[in-house]
């Protein structure tokens, strides 16, 4: 696949506490790193997302008595996953894994910080309608083709390749450049949607 000058490497959470040790690891997560970085050479534009919460984000289960990680709660935007306490702003859990190439994004876009509403996609918050601020950089630039790596698969990635797929940009989800964490067949799930929208799966060899 030929790279052009107005595609994009959209990045999602590659940081400490989505990899092996973390306080909510993604199996593998760290494995997406030598992918992501060789790819990332090809890109012109790049763009990182770093998940960057709150200690008293609604989204962490510790802040719900007598819930526990992985269980769900209805809010007003909907079905919200409580997750294990993570990416608190400012935490070494928060950072970029030590051996992703960060110097070469054009753009990071921190998600997630407002504490009454958590951030799958990189281009809306959960409500689907508050905007990160990402979809008018993409637009400002005439950027066409969006190719997604990173973490999750079946959450932040997803969210984000549908959300840019239903903001008109062509969009493919580079599959052995993601890790999932496949929560009740999440990952069949999200696989059932890319083939439902038209967006492509590819693997990173064939950017090379």
């Amino acid at each position: 696949m030929k790279i052009s000058d107005r595609d994009v490497l959209l990045v999602i959470d590659v940081q400490n506490d989505f990899c092996t040790g973390g306080a909510l690891a993604v199996p593998d997560g760290e494995k997406v790193v030598p992918a992501v970085n060789r790819i990332a050479q090809k890109f012109a534009n790049v763009v990182l997302t770093q998940d960057w919460h709150p200690d008293d984000h609604v989204s962490f289960a510790p802040n719900h008595a007598r819930k526990q990680p992985f269980q769900t709660i209805e809010l007003d935007y909907g079905t919200q996953v409580l997750w294990p306490s993570h990416c608190v702003q400012g935490s070494s859990g928060a950072e970029f894994h030590r051996d992703l190439e960060v110097a070469r994004a054009n753009l990071v876009v921190r998600k997630g910080f407002r504490r009454g509403i958590d951030s799958y996609s990189a281009l809306f918050e959960n409500d689907r309608k508050t905007p990160t601020g990402l979809l008018g950089y993409l637009r400002e630039r005439e950027l066409k083709t969006i190719f997604v790596a990173g973490l999750a698969l079946d959450f932040c990635v997803r969210f984000s390749a549908e959300d840019a797929r239903k903001a008109g940009f062509e969009v493919a989800v580079i599959e052995d450049a993601c890790r999932g964490i496949d929560l009740d067949g999440s990952c069949a799930t999200a696989h059932r949607s890319f083939a439902e929208l038209g967006i492509s799966v590819v693997s990173f060899e064939a950017l090379l």
